[in-house]
């Protein structure tokens, strides 16, 4: 990244405190030109839960100071019960948190450094509150930049994927879990700062349980969903994610769906902004985004708008990996979505185990009539990587060669011609399971000439949900039913030579949690077909594309590196106690935050395990540990969540103990079962 240090307007920063109508007190950075009380500044807000004042403050210096030497006010504040904040954070996108932003918005619109024009930008939970806050239309906010987020928090969250519960279901709790333990720095809010802590401790709860309580598409997932009623939103948004993320789909969905200005942009990076994505190649997304707030915060003609509606990164054929630092391919261009330049191309099953072209007037293949049956083991699934992926520690799906030997696959002859994707895939399946709940996991490989094999995309369908998110229904075993599976959206293009190879399994373990007991799936291929979204290169429309700038920055935070960083991510494979563990490690060392002589750590380590062919044995085990520490004062906490399920439960066991130098001053522990419900 290059470094600027030399901006058009001198940049000031202070911490200062925002008073809401109910008395909270919540807690304030603000980067903005030393003359903007007398020449006023359009202001960004990014709203969190991820602490200001040293979790996030590296990305916050090199952003929004970036921002405010250009001329805006660069705004971080920390939710409701989050780092110096008052109150107590017991959820995601709570009605609270959305009316806390409304006022937010308020108080800036009339600072006198402000002009009244604010933008709201954010990655993940800035994202959904972004677009949250802008369903409820207040008129201060005159556009949003949403990175790596989605419009449907049911169907396209970290919680679900196609009815079935993901495993970062629990991952992502234990993160909050842990983030929920941290306490305000006492330099900031004085002696008050045990007690917030202790209230927060006590208060914030065990997220995971509240989630599981929703195993369907109720009003819980409904609210904070703006797919309700995309026409709540009617401020400009630009909606950005990476194919490695989890939330690629909504760009595609809010493209679609949104009657308002818009944009869209995906590259090949994770869970990142752009101008530190990885995979690369990272761009100049600052840059970007100045172009985008000058146009809608203080009306400039940039030329954005006059530019595609969507930009994505068409990759190459790479092997597989479970990380990349780069991703190789091009920068490719739709002026509308959907793009009426995208045709279906079809791909019909056959019980030779083929994928055979289908020309749109082909008839049914009534002769293609033998089934095929699959009851995949457990380890399907464990070099799958994650739903949500940070390219850190390895978290890519690696060799799918290790997942087909469990899957019933279909696959095309060598191509004798490139093939090109843009869009969403998906799979129609006449298909019946021996029991009433049922999964299907469906992922899309690109075989290259040495046989190593990359997936593409995947989708996962609970079979209860084939229907309806909100009123799923048991299936009748040995009954055939059609149904379709939506695989994740994704440029890629599959060079001749190549073959494309379709894997259907019973099971994805650890990243979606299997079904109550085995299941055998029977495919029937003559009601089944694979359909691609083809695309035919524009070479010369794309040579006219504007390159994006390098990435830039401002000057980093000055730190200390104390105690290096871990990661690692194994299989174990114990034949002895036939007992097979995923165990994923991230240790982020010791560092020291220098402006504020803070020393900080974090270590995490997640186990899921199952004993072979046992559905019962199945676990998921996170642990968490996190300190501060400044002089003598010293905290720390350590958080511990279990879940195992049977045939009708799921349990959860969790404990939390917190310590202040060597003593343990908090402990607090739970013990809950929840029934399943059609999952």
């Amino acid at each position: 990244m290059h470094i600027v240090s030399d901006f058009p307007r001198k940049v000031q920063e202070e911490e200062d405190w925002i008073t809401l109508s109910d008395g909270c007190r919540l807690a304030i950075r603000i980067w903005r030109p030393v003359d903007a009380e007398s020449d006023p500044v359009p202001a960004i807000l990014e709203y969190l839960p991820y602490r200001k004042r040293d979790l996030t403050a590296m990305r916050d210096a090199q952003t929004h100071a970036y921002w405010a030497g250009h001329g805006y006010a660069g705004v971080r504040v920390d939710m409701r019960g989050s780092g110096e904040s008052d109150g107590v954070l017991t959820d995601e996108y709570l009605q609270q948190e959305l009316d806390d932003g409304v006022e937010i918005l308020h108080w800036l619109g009339k600072q006198p450094w402000c002009t009244g024009n604010v933008g709201m930008i954010g990655i993940s939970w800035g994202g959904f509150n972004g677009l949250q806050i802008a369903a409820l239309q207040p008129p201060e906010l005159k556009a949003v930049i949403t990175l790596c987020s989605t419009d449907d928090r049911y169907a396209d969250d970290v919680h679900h994927m196609g009815g079935c519960l993901l495993g970062d279901n629990l991952s992502w709790a234990s993160t909050m879990f842990d983030g929920n333990t941290c306490p305000p720095d006492p330099q900031l809010v004085g002696e008050r700062w045990r007690a917030m802590w202790m209230e927060r401790l006590e208060g914030s709860g065990l997220w995971l349980a509240t989630w599981l309580q929703h195993q369907r598409r109720d009003d819980y997932w409904k609210h904070g969903s703006v797919c309700e009623d995309f026409s709540r939103i009617r401020c400009p948004v630009y909606a950005v994610s990476g194919w490695a993320d989890g939330y690629c789909n909504a760009v595609f969905r809010l493209l679609e769906g949104l009657d308002v200005p818009r944009k869209g942009l995906v590259g090949p990076w994770s869970h990142k902004y752009p101008h530190l994505g990885v995979p690369g190649p990272a761009i100049g997304f600052l840059q970007e985004s100045l172009r985008w707030w000058d146009h809608w915060l203080k009306g400039k003609e940039t030329g954005i708008m006059d530019e595609p509606m969507l930009r994505v990164w068409m990759q190459d054929s790479v092997p597989p990996s479970a990380r990349y630092e780069e991703r190789p391919g091009r920068w490719v261009a739709e002026p509308s979505w959907p793009s009426p330049r995208i045709e279906p191309q079809h791909f019909r099953l056959t019980s030779g185990h083929d994928l055979l072209p289908v020309a749109q007037d082909s008839p049914a293949f009534a002769d293609n009539d033998v089934p095929l049956s699959v009851r995949s083991p457990l380890s399907v699934g464990l070099y799958a990587g994650k739903w949500c992926s940070y390219n850190a520690p390895p978290d890519l799906p690696h060799d799918q060669r290790s997942e087909d030997g469990g899957a019933l696959i279909f696959q095309t002859a060598r191509l004798d011609h490139d093939i090109e994707i843009c869009g969403q895939p998906f799979v129609e399946l006449d298909i019946e399971a021996d029991q009433p709940v049922a999964m299907v996991a469906v992922r899309l490989i690109d075989i290259a000439d040495d046989d190593k094999a990359t997936r593409i995309s995947y989708g996962l369908l609970n079979l209860t949900h084939r229907d309806s998110d909100e009123f799923p229904q048991p299936l009748e075993p040995g009954k055939r039913y059609r149904v379709r599976i939506l695989l994740k959206h994704i440029a890629q293009k599959f060079p001749a030579g190549h073959a494309i190879r379709l894997s259907l399994s019973s099971s994805y373990w650890p990243l979606a949690w299997p079904s109550p007991v085995p299941v055998k799936l029977t495919v029937h291929p003559a009601g089944c077909q694979l359909t691609l979204p083809s695309r035919e290169p524009q070479p010369e429309e794309e040579a006219a594309l504007p390159a994006f700038a390098e990435p830039e920055g401002a000057p980093p935070l000055a730190i200390t590196l104390l105690q290096p960083s871990q990661e690692t991510w194994r299989v174990i494979r114990d034949l002895a106690q036939d007992q097979t563990v995923l165990e994923v490690i991230n240790d982020e060392g010791i560092f020291r935050l220098e402006d504020i002589d803070l020393e900080l750590s974090s270590r995490v380590i997640e186990r899921y395990t199952y004993s072979y062919g046992n559905y019962d044995s199945l676990s998921g085990w996170t642990e968490w540990e996190r300190s501060f520490r400044r002089g003598d004062w010293e905290v720390r906490s350590l958080t511990r969540t279990l879940m195992t399920s049977n045939a009708t439960h799921f349990r959860l066991r969790a404990t939390l103990d917190a310590f202040e130098g060597d003593s343990r001053v908090f402990s607090k522990s739970w013990d809950e079962e929840i029934p399943r419900d059609l999952v």
